[in-house]
């Protein structure tokens, strides 16, 4: 066998056909006879739709049909709850949503239908702020369902909150807010639709969770899932954002209903209005802790801008509750969480999935209160970190492989701490070389879930089929399972994990194309959750493998081929409880991923300007299973993190886009990168891991802004409490009160 199986940083399976540009992304496949479709986008964010008139549009030469919400067999589909409507026939609730389809020849024709399509509105009062979309006589965005703007509420309670701040020897709190964010993949939404030669309706596109797009396609055709079929090619990026249907639905409706191939591409204007986004959060933090450093109790509040649709908000707040405090001990508890419904931009799952909100406000906290007491931010945080066996907010006893306090010393030894007898004390800063700049250095530690939470069951399923030569060693083994690439090197990283298994070379093992007609649910590419649950699932099914193998050996039965079959459930490494709904208590997750990061930041006091200098991020990945892929991972994350920090904000305004092309979103580039970035691989195993690996794709987003954060602050003395940190927040920031 290789030694470049787990633990080696082996070459990316698909690395060399994707420079080469011999990969197909969904927008690369055509068919004879196809036809192309366009997105008819509702006009206002707020409105009852009077009349659809489609006849103009219908009589454009080559036009062969405009589809309504009365062409969908049931007209609703979401993820966790259908509320949204795949055509919309009465009312529309925010710019994303979708009005008609326009389904022509050519796209031109396409085009000029599209803008021949006549909607006739009734505008309604838009509400967009989520405070006073709480409160009394606030306009409904779904009275037919709820009575207020409401969507969830989710309450934390333990201890004597109240008697602890009463004997506190000091109380720091504070406001913080984070804003909408755009996911930014390389390709916008894209796909095929067409009856395939079973007389299946298929969809090749992007997506997250292949067989959850079945049940919703199925579910609007109102047909049964093994009539629908979905196929995802190469994808070009996530983060989240194509755990949502997008086009699917309306690239499934027309193909059946016209029975001919049908392609759409949104442009990059069409897939920032159309696809949901990151939450914003408003936040309140209180905390109490006595003069050495302990930490007494948290008081917390967190409203979430749902937008206009549930998506995936209700597990996000659900998620984003159980890190509100972050990873610290505190005997006393009161927090309560929001999410609120708005006529903004929906907003769903996005890089972290409610843990990357929260740490803008509690590692903030924490400088705020290492400086009210005079303190070192690492030693302070050392004194409070969850370990193994102690308790978090929700009670539950924290497992083993719990690591946040080897990722925080291993950073910090990395940036220049020392620790001494007398606790841990800060480096000394170059000073920057131009004199009206200012240097600093901040701390931020992070964790979140892996794998689905809450009692959600965790699931999924490989097929290993292994073919025989004559003397029984394995001379080809294919790895069938539904994880899906999303640019992470999940494809790899599981064939990795079944070379090791089988004890043959990597080049052996074949990876099958996600196809829900030929490979087993996996659930979806989120929650960081595929190397541990479905490297879990081809681990135990190539040892199946390897049980049949020697069975057919034993029996010299000549056979050589031979298959195993094997699901694994989360529930067999821990089980999980949703929350108690009258104290919040509960064992909320499988596992998790730590995280701690150091950032060395220059500020311009005459600008605002911020220059991320150097960041060390210490992440435990419990074993690395591809270290250079782990590498990847993490400067990626940080990457995301420094637009998270300073550029990157999705405007809406009352309602409408204001950043609706890339060039009005501030992505940072190659060379907003720090000028030195440390990446440390913290291996603490988790022992239901395969070979001790967790995960790793959300957790390096979390630490990097609030420590870019810590880090204006520990330079400049100011604090700035809303990301993103833009120059001129931070410029009016140093100006002080006005």
């Amino acid at each position: 066998m290789s030694e470049r199986t787990v633990g080696g940083s082996v070459e990316r399976l698909d690395i060399r056909s994707k420079v080469r540009g011999q990969r197909k992304y969904p927008g690369d496949f055509t068919m004879e006879g196809m036809l192309h479709g366009v997105t008819v986008w509702a006009g206002q964010p707020h409105a009852r739709i009077r009349r659809i008139d489609t006849s103009a549009a219908r009589a454009v030469p080559g036009v062969v049909a405009v589809l309504t919400g009365d062409d969908v067999p049931v007209n609703e589909y979401g993820i966790n709850q259908y509320d949204q409507q795949v055509l919309c026939t009465d009312r529309v609730r925010w710019l994303g949503d979708r009005v008609a389809v326009v389904v022509a020849e050519t796209l031109a024709a396409a085009e000029e239908g599209r803008r021949r399509v006549q909607v006739d509105y009734e505008p309604l009062p838009v509400v967009t702020d989520p405070i006073e979309a709480m409160g009394p006589g606030a306009p409904l965005l779904h009275d037919e369902c709820y009575p207020s703007n409401i969507l969830k509420h989710v309450t934390i309670h333990r201890g004597d909150v109240d008697a602890a701040f009463a004997t506190a020897d000091v109380i720091v709190e504070g406001d913080y807010h984070t804003p909408f964010v755009e996911h930014a993949y390389l390709q916008p939404e894209a796909g095929l639709g067409y009856i395939d030669e079973q007389g299946r309706v298929t969809v090749i596109c992007a997506g997250q969770w292949p067989e959850d797009d079945l049940r919703q396609m199925a579910h609007a055709l109102n047909l049964h899932e093994g009539e629908v079929r979905e196929i995802v090619p190469a994808v070009g990026g996530a983060f989240g954002g194509r755990e949502d249907v997008s086009l699917q639905i309306l690239l499934a409706l027309a193909a059946w209903k016209l029975r001919r191939p049908v392609k759409m591409v949104w442009t990059r204007e069409e897939s920032l209005r159309g696809h949901g986004k990151r939450h914003p959060f408003t936040m309140h933090q209180r905390w109490a802790a006595t003069r050495d450093g302990k930490l007494l109790a948290v008081e917390a509040r967190a409203v979430l801008d749902a937008g206009a649709y549930a998506s995936s908000t209700i597990p996000v707040l659900s998620n984003a509750m159980s890190f509100l405090a972050g990873p610290y001990v505190f005997p006393n508890v009161r927090l309560d969480g929001y999410a609120v419904y708005t006529n903004n931009a929906v907003t769903m799952a996005m890089r972290g999935f409610g843990a990357t909100q929260p740490p803008a406000a509690y590692e903030l906290q924490m400088d705020k209160l290492a400086e009210a007491l005079g303190m070192d931010p690492v030693e302070l945080r050392m004194r409070n970190l969850l370990t193994e066996g102690a308790s978090a907010v929700t009670g539950n006893r924290m497992p083993p492989g719990t690591a946040i306090v080897e990722t925080l010393r291993e950073a910090a030894l990395a940036a220049g701490w020392r620790e001494t007898p007398a606790g841990w004390q800060r480096p000394e800063l170059e000073p920057p070389a131009r004199p009206h700049l200012r240097r600093g250095i901040g701390v931020a530690c992070a964790y979140k879930n892996i794998g689905y939470s809450f009692g959600f069951p965790d699931r999924s399923s490989a097929i290993v089929d292994l073919t025989l030569g004559e003397d029984g060693a394995i001379t080809r083994a294919q790895v069938r399972c539904a994880a899906v690439d999303v640019g992470q090197g999940v494809a790899t990283t599981l064939a990795q994990i079944a070379a090791q298994t089988l004890g043959i070379d990597l080049e052996r093992v074949r990876m099958a194309l996600v196809d829900t007609a030929n490979t087993p649910d996996a659930g979806s590419a989120s929650a960081s959750r595929h190397t541990f649950s479905s490297g879990n699932a081809v681990l135990r099914a190539c040892r199946a493998a390897l049980e049949k193998r020697d069975a057919v050996l034993r029996e010299e039965t000549g056979e050589t081929q031979v298959s195993a079959q094997v699901t694994f459930e989360g529930s067999m490494a821990r089980h999980t409880t949703p929350y108690d709904p009258e104290t919040g208590q509960c064992d909320p997750h499988i596992s998790y991923g730590y995280g701690t990061q150091i950032a060395v930041a220059d500020v311009d006091t005459e600008t605002g300007a911020v220059d991320v200098v150097k960041v060390v991020a210490a992440t435990n990945v419990g074993k690395a299973i591809n270290p250079q892929q782990c590498y990847g991972q993490v400067a990626g994350g940080a990457h995301m993190g420094v637009g998270y920090a300073l550029t990157e904000e999705f405007v809406m305004r009352d309602g409408y886009i204001k950043t609706d092309r890339l060039s009005e979103y501030k992505i940072p580039t190659a060379a907003d990168m720090p000028r030195e970035f440390v990446s440390l691989l913290v291996e603490v195993p988790d022992p239901n891991g395969p070979y001790g690996a967790t995960g790793l794709g959300e957790t390096p987003t979390l630490p990097t802004a609030p420590a870019i954060l810590n880090a204006i602050h520990d330079a400049t003395g100011v604090w700035v409490n809303e990301l993103p940190a833009t120059a001129e927040r931070v410029w009016r920031a140093l100006q002080g009160p006005r």
